[in-house]
């Protein structure tokens, strides 16, 4: 984890970004307190829709006998 002042944050921000997607955790503090953590943002599942799987999944017909 790594601590870094506001106004070197506003100087570094690319650097601090490749950091944080590089798996560090950034803290970026105001006054001797933390007041911001930098941490990547994870991509979003999208849930699939009802017939999303029409024309790959088939039932035989002897499926409820």
């Amino acid at each position: 984890m790594t601590q870094i002042t506001l106004a070197e944050a506003s100087q570094n921000l690319s650097d601090l970004i490749d950091a944080a997607l590089g798996g560090e955790e950034i803290i970026i503090v105001k006054d001797n307190q933390p007041v911001v953590k930098l941490t990547p943002v994870l991509p979003i599942k999208r849930r699939l829709g009802f017939g999303s799987a029409k024309g790959i999944v088939t039932i035989s017909d002897d499926f409820d006998c």
